[in-house]
């Protein structure tokens, strides 16, 4: 403290020591001109050879950018094509099994047309053979008793007679006479 006393009484009690001290917020003049110059050095350097390596990394990740949004649609219209290619080859395939649907549903009906022809045809074969073996039991039949009926009605003639017919003209005569008699009521009692 003494040097304080010693240092105002000499004649400096105008400015304090301590007041004369550089400005905290405001640097010298020399630390303001040599920060500039390591700036612009700095500057210089990174704008020779910092600047152009991190241009050529940002365009060369640009390109790579665009290339893969570029493959991407590429990869999206080869994808929209084949999904295209895919839909219409269903829509063929669903097209072509319709096709062969209707065909085998056409060629189904065909075949039941066929097969009912061919029932029906079998089934007038059959009945026409039953008639024609009926018609001809029948007249197998319709012949036995006719010559049953002419053999009875010739005993029957012969017992009411007292005599023998015996001459097979007048035999058969007697029978054709008999059974015209007998077709001709057959008939009316229907």
């Amino acid at each position: 403290m003494t040097n304080v006393i010693n240092y105002l009484a000499a004649g400096g009690a105008e400015t304090l020591p301590l007041e004369s001290q550089p400005n905290v917020l405001l640097p010298a003049s020399y630390d303001i001109v040599w920060s500039l110059v390591v700036l612009v050095v700095i500057g210089i350097l990174f704008w020779k050879f910092v600047l152009p390596k991190f241009q050529e990394v940002l365009s060369e990740r640009e390109d790579r950018i665009k290339g893969g949004i570029e493959r991407a649609e590429v990869a999206q219209a080869e994808a929209k094509a084949a999904l295209e290619k895919y839909n219409a080859q269903l829509a063929e395939a669903r097209a072509e099994a319709a096709e062969i649907r209707e065909e085998a549903r056409a060629k189904g009906k065909q075949i039941e047309a066929e097969m009912k022809a061919k029932a029906t045809e079998e089934s007038n074969r059959i009945i026409e053979s039953g008639e024609k073996q009926l018609a001809a039991q029948r007249e197998q039949v319709v012949a036995e008793l006719r010559r049953e009926m002419g053999q009875n009605s010739i005993n029957l003639a012969e017992r009411l007679l007292g005599e023998q017919l015996s001459e097979n003209v007048k035999r058969s005569g007697t029978i054709d006479k008999f059974l015209a008699d007998l077709d001709t009521v057959a008939p009316a009692g229907k």
